[in-house]
């Protein structure tokens, strides 16, 4: 073997050794054990307490004001030209729909696990169902459109990074989530002006939406003192304090009065 072939072999046996050796030494990648656990706080079913209620409106019915659509003869036509507003719903016995109702304070400290089914926001018949809606924080939001129509859903957030994101018929579903609690996010279409919609983001399951009758409820909630607020579109906040006993039904009421 000549001496220029010996430097070759020794030096190619060399990289081989060292190859060798490298992959031997590389730290092995770290495993799950080695990320920090979170710990969800878990509500003893033997413990576990609710609250009730009604949510009224002491004021003279709101006469309905009709909305004009005719820029988009396809939402006219969703609503036969009889599409009335929907900021402000009563019912009989003076009760009132669409309000949003939460824990505000005295969950502090506990972390509860993101629902793993999303949260459906529907742009159908030129409106969003529904107008009002709670999410718990990074959980998913969809967004579909069921209209012969493009739409535009546009969240005006705060705290939350603002977005807006036009839907054509047939498009596929939006998923967006919301990093940060904010009460309450007002959305809105580019397209209608007339399409609202709003959303209350929390860091915990605790909330709930006046349906017709006024009635509430907000269920599974450990016992403790809490603050809870409610908000609606066009008569402001409110809040209540209230102790809740273990394995108690507590009663709040809401009335709003005529601005």
């Amino acid at each position: 073997m000549t001496i220029t072939r010996s430097i070759a072999f020794a030096t190619l046996l060399f990289v081989v050794l060292e190859t060798g050796c490298s992959r031997k030494l590389a730290p092995a990648p770290a495993n799950d054990a080695s990320k920090p656990q979170v710990t969800y706080f878990k509500v003893d079913p033997a413990t576990a307490a609710e609250i009730t209620g009604k949510v009224r409106y002491l004021g003279k019915a709101p006469k309905p004001k009709t909305i004009d659509m005719s820029e988009d003869p396809a939402c006219v036509s969703a609503h036969h030209g009889k599409a009335v507003d929907q900021s402000l719903v009563t019912g009989p016995d003076h009760a009132l729909a669409n309000a949003f109702i939460y824990i505000k304070s005295g969950l502090e400290g506990k972390t509860f696990e993101v629902p793993s089914e999303p949260v459906v926001i529907d742009q159908n018949g030129c409106w969003f169902h529904p107008r009002i809606l709670g999410v718990q924080v990074n959980q998913i939001v969809k967004i579909v459109n069921s209209d012969p129509v493009t739409h535009n859903i546009h969240p005006v957030a705060e705290i939350n990074r603002e977005w807006n994101h036009s839907q054509g018929p047939g498009d596929p579903a939006l998923s967006r989530k919301f990093l940060q609690a904010e009460v309450m996010i007002p959305v809105k279409c580019n397209i209608h002006s007339w399409m609202r919609a709003y959303i209350g983001v929390l860091d915990h399951p605790y909330f709930s939406i006046s349906k017709e009758d006024g009635t509430f409820r907000i269920a599974n909630l450990p016992p403790g003192t809490y603050t809870v607020a409610i908000w609606q579109e066009k008569l402001g906040t409110q809040e209540q304090q209230i102790k809740v006993e273990p394995n108690a039904h507590a009663v709040v009421d809401f009335t709003f009065k005529d601005k």
